[in-house]
C-alpha cells in the first residue's frame, strides 16, 4: 500500500535557519499519527515544511506516492492536504457559512464534505451558520476552522494543537467529533497536541520531536504504559 504522506531525510528551517534535522516519517491510509514534543522543537514546523511554507535544504516529501516538495502551497492543498492552523485563521468578516462554503473543493472519491454533513459533525457551527467569524468564542472558531479544512474534501488532514486554550467541555465536543473522524475511516490525521496522552490516545503511532530530531517514533500505547518515559521524552507525564 502506498503511503499517503512519506518524509525522507527532511531538514527545513526558515531562510538559512535549519529547525528540522534529517526527518524521516510516514503515514498510511486511513491512519493516525501524533506528533510531540516540547514547544520550539520543530513540530509547526513539519507541518509548514509538508505544506510548502518553509525553506527545504534537503529531503523529499511525497503525498499519494507524487513527490510535491516543488510544488507550490496551493498546489498542495488542491491534491488533498487540509490544514487547520493553531491560529484558526477563520475570516472575521465573513459568516460562518461564507467560510466554509469559500473553502469547497470536488472530491474525486468517496463521500464528500457538504454543508449538511459539517453541520453533522458539528451541530453548535450549524447553529452559528449565520453568524460573523469574528463573533464566535474560541471553540467555536476551532470547530469552524476543522469543518472548513474538512469541506476541502481532504485525503490528509494535518491539525496543530486544535485543543489548545479551549474550556474542558470545547475540549471534550472536539475531541468527540475528531474521534468521529477518525473511526469513520478514510481520511488521514497527523495531530500536533500538548495535551500528550489525550494525543496518544487518539493516534495509533506517534513521533516526539526534540531540537529539531525525531527522538521516538512507534506505537503510542507503549508511552501511554509508562509516564516515565513518556516525561523523559517530552518532559510531561500527561
Amino acid at each position: 500500500m502506498t503511503d499517503i504522506l512519506s518524509v525522507q531525510a527532511v531538514s527545513a528551517g526558515y531562510g538559512e535557519t535549519i529547525v528540522l534535522d534529517n526527518v524521516s516519517l510516514s503515514l498510511e491510509q486511513g491512519g493516525t499519527l501524533a506528533l510531540l514534543g516540547r514547544n520550539g522543537v520543530g513540530k509547526t514546523t513539519l507541518l509548514a515544511t509538508v505544506l510548502g511554507h518553509t525553506t527545504l535544504h534537503k529531503g523529499r516529501i511525497a503525498f499519494l506516492g507524487q513527490p510535491v516538495e516543488r510544488l507550490r502551497p496551493f498546489r498542495r492543498a488542491r491534491l488533498g492536504i487540509g490544514y487547520v492552523p493553531q491560529e484558526r485563521e477563520i475570516f472575521p468578516t465573513l459568516t460562518v457559512e461564507e467560510n466554509l462554503t469559500v473553502a469547497t473543493r470536488p472530491t474525486d472519491g468517496g463521500t464528500p464534505w457538504t454543508l449538511e454533513r459539517v453541520y453533522t459533525l458539528f451541530p453548535r457551527v450549524a447553529e452559528r451558520r449565520r453568524s460573523m467569524g469574528n463573533q464566535l468564542s474560541g471553540g467555536e472558531q476551532q470547530m469552524l476552522a476543522i469543518g472548513r479544512a474538512l469541506m476541502l474534501n481532504p485525503t490528509l488532514l494535518l491539525l496543530d494543537e486544535p485543543l489548545e486554550g479551549l474550556a474542558p467541555v470545547m475540549v471534550d465536543r472536539l475531541l468527540a467529533a475528531l474521534l468521529r473522524l477518525r473511526d469513520e475511516g478514510g481520511l488521514t490525521i497527523l495531530l500536533v497536541e500538548q495535551h500528550a496522552r489525550l494525543a496518544l490516545e487518539f493516534a495509533a503511532r506517534s513521533v516526539i520531536l526534540e531540537h529539531g530530531r525525531i527522538v521516538y517514533e512507534g506505537a503510542s500505547q507503549p508511552l501511554l504504559d509508562d509516564p516515565s518515559r513518556l516525561a523523559e521524552l517530552i518532559g510531561v507525564g500527561g
